[in-house]
């Protein structure tokens, strides 16, 4: 284990504290979920990748499985959240932000909202069944018990990209 955040004691000084380094962007959060959408692609499924952090650290991944699987509910963000969940050995996730390539459905929004996931970023919007913000806004709507801050478009062209792509070389 690093000395990151912890307390040395350098031979000729007093202690001091290293600090820890800066938590993850939303930029390099979405590059791990790309990783995530395009190893969904490699095993024949819909390129959608997320991942679920706290304080800058990964806890979950998850990418769509739904074709591999069989499971209609096999979404990327039901993955990464029910790996998160795993990770920490609770469901609420109140602390955690969901990043995820593709604008969630009305289920993966329903989801977020259970699992009261602090915050969303989102690349692509999903014009046939967003729910965050797209057709609804469910992960923040004032009706729930609970609300998520939403951020869309982050990297959204490369994420729109590579679901064209997709679904382009699956038409030919």
């Amino acid at each position: 284990m690093g000395t990151l955040g912890k307390r040395v004691r350098p031979s000729r000084s007093p202690w001091v504290r290293i600090p820890h380094p800066p938590p993850m962007t939303d930029e390099q959060a979405m590059e791990l979920a790309l990783d995530q959408a395009r190893a969904a692609q490699q095993a024949g499924d819909i390129p959608v990748g997320a991942v679920v952090l706290i304080d800058g650290e990964v806890i979950g991944t998850g990418r769509n499985e739904r074709h591999l699987s069989g499971d209609p509910t096999a979404h990327a963000e039901v993955m990464a959240l029910r790996a998160a969940a795993g990770h920490i050995g609770d469901w609420h996730l109140d602390k955690a932000t969901l990043v995820v390539t593709l604008e969630p459905c009305p289920m993966c929004a329903g989801a977020i909202v259970n699992a009261r996931i602090a915050r969303v970023v989102f690349g692509a919007h999903d014009p046939k069944a967003g729910a965050a913000g797209t057709h609804y806004m469910i992960p923040a709507d004032p009706r729930l018990n609970h609300q998520a801050e939403v951020v869309s478009g982050v990297m959204g062209d490369v994420c729109a990209q590579l679901l064209t792509d997709f679904f382009t070389d699956l038409r030919s």
